[in-house]
């Protein structure tokens, strides 16, 4: 978390939404000053342009199922970047809600009658942008736009290298996060006589061994109670906390089959072993039956040890939300740590690294602005003097403690030092069935199947669709041209 100076909020006024959507909300603006944003810019060791070197730019639309810039509560996180772009450059935001499950389509009808949003979120996982959809030419390519050689955006060329097709870049990648953790209650850990894993970590001994001893020793079906629970640990155990993933891309963008490697058979055969010791969370064949839509259920009441996921939606939620679900934030119950490391690895703790920006969407009325908006998010990232409301909020709303703060810069550090992120979620139907299959086959079929009959039973499969998608892949670099229809099931 980068730790800056504070400045003061001024204005606060209550702006209407203009956009379509489900639900019209309204947005509280609250603005920096203008001699605020002249001071932070002007002491900024990375430059912005001068608003008369871009001119107006105008309204920016901004297509999604969330709206991470503006503000529709006091007590939400202030997007300090955005306040720039309106404040300091006065443009606009014109935020077109959809619900997530429409996402695709809506997109694809808005490029069709030439009514495309300028721009919306750049994905690698479940909101993945890349590649199919820019092979279906949803997204146009952002070089001309953002010049990764410039200061301001040092850092940020290697990850946007995962959304290029050939020489051309499809993402705007501001900065680069961490995605999962595995949170867990401090007093349930201690009840358990468990060391606590942030001390295992801090001593480097968080491996999967003791992950795993303290599953089988917590877990006990006939009371209700099992180890793991949620949707993330088998891709967290098997891909991430590996460093290994089963879909990777080598140096000339071609995708390649991992399921071969030692580390990931090793993970998924501990997956396979904990499922048979009734570590994993099930209501017979339903295995997402107490977790539902809710990650979190049943740790704070010592039913599940842990659940992992995103911390921030764990824990940068309302204090009496979380005490729901992960345990009490006034008494300091919460806590979290990366995914253990293999006790026979390379040593390395690692934590998947996601991608944060934006895709330019095909036929975008304003990409200019679009992409002056990404250059002032990615200017509060690197400007040193911007203000953390972020980190402010965390502690003084949220009420992390500092443990919890030093932890997720922590895990910052982990994934900027070895930049790992998934290659699937916008794959085509076929070779991304295939891995659904194999990286849920463990305990997702009843534990029915091991990962070497899983491998037999799918390992074909895929090296077949992925050579299938490379051949595809080629033949767009070879000739930019879109390879798909728009909307054509693929």
């Amino acid at each position: 978390m980068k730790r800056i100076l504070a400045v003061a909020l001024a204005v606060i006024m209550i702006a209407a939404l203009v956009g379509c959507g489900r639900a019209q909300r309204e947005p509280i603006k609250l603005t920096l000053s203008t001699e605020d944003s002249a001071a932070i810019l002007a002491a900024a060791g990375i430059r912005l342009p001068d608003p008369s070197e871009v001119g107006e730019p105008g309204t920016v639309t901004w297509l999604s199922w969330m709206d991470p810039f503006q503000n529709y509560d006091e007590g939400e996180i202030v997007n300090t970047g955005y306040y720039t772009f309106t404040d300091f450059y006065g443009g606009v935001l014109d935020y077109h809600e959809v619900l997530y499950e429409d996402m695709n389509d809506t997109l694809a009808n808005l490029v069709i009658s030439d009514e495309s949003p300028d721009m919306t979120l750049a994905g690698t996982s479940n909101t993945a942008t890349f590649p199919l959809n820019c092979l279906k030419g949803m997204y146009q390519p952002v070089d001309q736009y953002i010049d990764y050689t410039d200061p301001l955006w040092e850092g940020m060329a290697d990850a946007a290298e995962y959304f290029a097709l050939g020489e051309k870049h499809f993402a705007i990648v501001y900065d680069i996060v961490f995605k999962d953790v595995i949170p867990y209650n401090r007093r349930v850990i201690e009840d358990y006589g468990f060391d606590d894993p942030a001390d295992l970590f801090r001593n480097d001994q968080w491996t999967w061994d003791v992950f795993a001893e303290m599953c089988r020793d917590f877990s006990d079906p006939d009371a209700d109670r099992y180890a793991l629970d949620g949707w993330y640990y088998v891709i967290g155990l098997a891909e991430e906390s590996t460093g290994r993933y089963l879909i990777e891309k080598d140096e000339n963008g071609q995708y390649y089959s991992n399921i071969d490697d030692p580390y990931i058979e090793v993970a998924m055969n501990l997956i396979y072993d904990l499922y048979k010791d009734e570590c994993c969370y099930h209501e017979g064949t339903d295995y997402w039956a107490r977790r539902g839509d809710v990650s979190g259920t049943g740790v704070k009441d010592g039913l599940c040890l842990f659940c992992p996921i995103d911390v921030n939606s764990a824990f940068a939620q309302p204090v009496a939300d979380v005490g729901a679900l992960w345990g009490d934030m006034t008494a300091q119950e919460c806590m979290f740590v990366p995914f253990p490391r293999y006790e026979n690895g390379d040593g390395i703790y690692y934590i998947n690294s996601q991608p944060t920006g934006y895709m330019l969407c095909q036929g975008a009325k304003n990409p200019t602005g679009a992409a002056l908006l990404a250059s002032c998010m990615r200017f509060k990232i690197m400007d040193p003097t911007v203000v953390d409301i972020d980190e402010k909020q965390l502690r003084e709303t949220y009420l992390w403690t500092d443990e919890m703060l030093d932890m997720f810069d922590t895990c910052e550090e982990l994934a900027a030092a070895n930049v790992r992120m998934f290659y699937t979620g916008n794959l085509p139907t076929n070779l991304q069935n295939a891995y659904n299959s194999l990286d849920w086959g463990i305990n997702r079929t009843g534990g029915a199947n091991t990962w070497a009959q899983l491998k037999e039973q799918y390992g074909d499969q895929i090296d077949y669709f992925i050579e299938d998608l490379n051949t595809t892949l080629r033949d767009y670099i070879a000739s930019g041209e879109s390879q798909y229809d728009i909307n054509e099931t693929v």
